[in-house]
């Protein structure tokens, strides 16, 4: 392989990588934004969801604007890695507080699925959102986080 092959390889490479991140970020913010949505029409509901799971009904707000702001922002791939770790974090609390109930075959899951999507947001801290976003627009996420000496 020449050296013109071998550019033309690692940017066709680098665009399959980019689609990936732009994918993975869309299907990750997907849930978030319809979550959010669920809660806002459903508020009083998910209020006592939450205190009879002894988390305060004072919270949603803040938990609705995570998952919506969080959402769009890791769509857009803006603020791409502080969100994501913040949305990481979101999904082992939120796994731990509300499914909990090992015995229920339907909690175990749902506590694995957000163990799963945390893993999906700690990815994308590290990866960052590619060059098809807000982010590469200001300077960030062209390439993955490294390790300072």
């Amino acid at each position: 392989m020449n050296r013109n092959q071998h550019a033309g390889a690692a940017q066709a490479m680098d665009k399959k990588h980019n689609l990936m991140l732009l994918l993975a970020r869309v299907l990750l913010a997907l849930i978030f934004i319809a979550a959010g949505i669920d809660k806002l029409g459903h508020y009083g509901a998910t209020v006592t969801m939450m205190e009879s799971m002894a988390v305060p009904g004072s919270l949603l707000p803040a938990v609705v604007a995570l998952e919506l702001g969080g959402g769009v922002a890791i769509c857009f791939g803006a603020f791409t890695r502080p969100v994501a770790l913040c949305l990481a974090i979101f999904c082992v609390v939120a796994a731990v507080l509300f499914h909990k109930n090992f015995a229920d075959a339907t909690q175990a899951a749902m506590f694995m699925k957000n163990l799963a999507i945390a893993g999906g947001f700690l990815s994308l801290a590290v990866a960052g959102a590619g060059t098809m976003s807000i982010d590469a627009r200001h300077g960030d996420s062209r390439k993955p986080a490294r390790a300072r000496p």
